[in-house]
């Protein structure tokens, strides 16, 4: 299904101007490199995680950071080894973005396992909407493939501004989703859900101090949070299950995780809702803490006065 409000980005020559031929380079690098044997990719990946790492001690700092403001109690060496392995994850998290896009169907389901899928059935049966809370690991680009293989949905992003990656990634996606939606079109949300789609959504980044509020996560006590998520819940009463994917240490695939439904979610006031939901949102970061995206400078609205974390 597409609706007027999804407008998606077509081919034309522009995107083989010159401009454009170390993106359409990369591209062609990542399709070839996604050919080889998986337990290859794992240790191409892991290693070139390791390698980049080297160059990117600003974001290094950010993620150290993080993890002292989310777990003080944890000890250097402990949140040092988060991040190591974290960043092994950043190198597989764009070997596994090329395995999302250009992997066939067959390929995915034999490295790929399922957990939980008897809840989003469930939730079909009552012919509601789902509101699938997917929060940004970096398997964040494969677990949306592996999900719309078994259960095709509506993807929620947000456009690239290179013109070849946002027309390619629109592509990849749309192998396993209905169609996608702008991360902005609430209304175009809404209107998924009442009509009974699934709806990936991502409630887990700052977004700036625009319809945020500032609740506990973690040990972060002021943690601007988007009421998205509220404004969703009290307008189409969704079920609402939260979902990730795991990658294997030992490099033998992944294990999709779909957890039962939140139960009581408040939908009588949105700073009570946005607690809630970082309380989700803390489990699902705990089953896999080092694979998620810490890099991301997650407090960096600070309410009015504030000193800043970073």
């Amino acid at each position: 299904m597409i609706t007027d409000n999804n407008i998606y980005p077509k081919f034309d020559c522009a995107l083989l101007y010159p401009k454009y031929w170390l993106t359409w380079l990369g591209l062609l690098i990542l399709y070839i490199v996604v050919l080889i044997p998986y337990p290859a990719l794992f240790k191409l990946g892991t290693n070139f995680g390791r390698i980049i790492m080297k160059f990117m001690q600003y974001r290094v700092k950010i993620s150290l950071r993080n993890l002292e403001l989310c777990f003080p109690e944890m000890s250097l060496a402990e949140r040092q080894d988060i991040v190591d392995r974290n960043f092994e994850s950043v190198g597989m998290g764009l070997i596994e973005t090329g395995m999302a896009w250009f992997w066939p169907t067959w390929r995915i389901k034999r490295w790929c396992r399922t957990k939980g899928l008897e809840h989003i059935i469930h939730a079909k049966q009552e012919a509601r909407g789902v509101m699938l809370i997917g929060l940004h690991f970096l398997t964040l680009e494969l677990g949306a493939r592996i999900f719309g293989v078994h259960n095709p949905g509506v993807g929620v992003y947000r456009p690239n501004n290179n013109k070849v990656i946002n027309w390619i990634q629109t592509w990849g996606r749309l192998r396993s989703n209905k169609y996608m939606l702008d991360r902005k079109n609430l209304k175009g949300m809404i209107r998924a859900l009442k009509e009974s789609e699934i709806v990936w959504y991502a409630p887990d980044h700052d977004y700036g101090p625009r319809n945020s509020v500032f609740v506990p996560l973690f040990a972060v006590e002021q943690t601007a949070t988007t009421i998205g998520t509220y404004i969703l819940a009290r307008m189409s009463k969704p079920v609402m299950i939260p979902f990730n994917t795991v990658r294997s240490a030992d490099g033998s695939g992944y294990t999709m995780l779909i957890q039962p439904r939140v139960e009581n979610f408040p939908l009588d006031n949105e700073t009570v809702a946005a607690a809630a939901m970082n309380k989700v949102i803390e489990q699902e970061i705990l089953r896999s803490a080092d694979q998620y995206m810490w890099m991301h400078r997650r407090f960096k609205t600070r309410p009015k006065g504030s000193p800043a974390l970073y």
